[in-house]
């Protein structure tokens, strides 16, 4: 949970391309998350279409600010993915990815509906920990094994925000993209799930300075440190992010799943434990080509 910078209005931009909103099939739209699927690829096979979902943060007024109605909706369009769905592609209308939790949690009285900070502080341990864990489900999904998600990051990441980055498993950034964890500067800690990939990316040293200064990393350090995988100029965002789901698109699905699976926990596993999963995965494969799957 966090900070959240001004706010500002801005219009979403248009596919860069043609100039006008690709042909897409909305599958959810609430408390500023629309979830759609078809026409974000960018590719020219029709059953292509159906294979990429996007996931838009709605609210540029706010620049994208975060509450638990939006970690809800967040959950439910996980959830509501069709399963042909392959490449999720997150993005956030207007001039900011997300700036972060809204400021509103931080007031006596809260979102309505909701508990405070101060009620939640004064639940038990196990009533604590179900409110953290149920705001968590929202960033806990983009790295399913059958889905390869993309965030496409413009402006401000900050706190929230850049955790929700983080939960993606590629990040392309704008040149203008600023990515911050102030949470230690309101007292509190990163909890929405991005500790681990952010060491995972950049290290613990690295990780402990970015989190414990809150300072902003700019979009050329975070592709130099490996937050980002690639950054380009604003206005080429939406079709480097294009490229980049038609060229995972491109592999047999379930090579990619096999092969995101033994990279995503290759970390946790020995040496001779990951050659072990390494055979594993490769025995699936050559009996599926060969038409022995059970």
């Amino acid at each position: 949970m966090t900070s959240l910078d001004p706010a500002d209005s801005a219009s979403a931009v248009p596919d860069a391309d043609t100039g006008t909103a690709p042909d897409t099939s909305t599958v959810l739209d609430k408390d500023g998350v629309r979830l759609t699927v078809g026409g974000a690829g960018g590719t020219e096979a029709g059953e292509a279409a159906g294979a990429v979902a996007t996931v838009t943060l709605t609210n540029p007024a706010k620049r994208n600010a975060q509450s638990p109605a939006l970690w809800r909706a967040l959950a439910e369009a996980g959830r509501s993915l069709p399963g042909d769905v392959r490449v999720v592609v997150l993005r956030g209308e207007g001039k900011s990815f997300s700036a972060g939790l809204d400021r509103q949690a931080f007031t006596p009285e809260g979102f309505d509906g909701e508990p405070s900070f101060l009620e939640m502080a004064r639940g038990s341990d196990a009533e604590l920990d179900a409110i953290i864990a149920e705001y968590q489900e929202a960033f806990t999904w983009w790295r399913r094994n059958d889905l390869v998600s993309i965030a496409a990051v413009q402006g401000h990441a900050i706190g929230a925000g850049f955790q929700l980055a983080l939960a993606c498993d590629l990040r392309v950034a704008a040149r203008d993209a600023q990515f911050a964890m102030r949470e230690t500067s309101l007292g509190l800690v990163p909890d929405l799930t991005g500790t681990h990939p952010l060491v995972a990316a950049v290290g613990y040293a690295r990780a402990l300075e970015i989190c414990a200064t809150g300072r902003f990393v700019h979009a050329d350090e975070a592709e130099r440190i490996g937050l980002a995988n690639l950054v380009v100029p604003g206005e080429e965002l939406d079709g480097a992010v294009r490229d980049l789901t038609a060229a995972l698109l491109a592999a047999p699905r379930d090579a990619v799943i096999e092969t995101k699976a033994l990279l995503s926990g290759a970390a946790g596993r020995t040496y001779e434990e990951q050659r072990a999963a390494e055979r594993a995965a490769q025995a699936r494969r050559l009996r599926d080509l060969a038409g022995l799957a059970d």
